[in-house]
């Protein structure tokens, strides 16, 4: 009988989690090119990383999606 508790509070947490993560993750505002030059930055190559990265300007430092 534990066991099945148990097994049903997971499945319900992990419900939860499955719900709320994408929500989180939309509330995000995603930077783009076009947005990046609008506010005064460059796009430009960062190869440490292996990504796109907007350098000054308002959303300095902000990667590129």
């Amino acid at each position: 009988m534990r066991v099945r508790l148990l097994g049903l509070t997971a499945a319900a947490i992990f419900a939860v989690l499955a719900v709320t993560a994408p929500a989180a993750q939309a509330a995000v505002p995603a930077i783009d090119g076009q947005m990046c030059t609008e506010e005064g930055g460059t796009v430009e190559y960062e190869s440490t990383k292996g990504s796109w990265v907007c350098v000054d300007g308002k959303y300095d430092g902000k990667p590129i999606d």
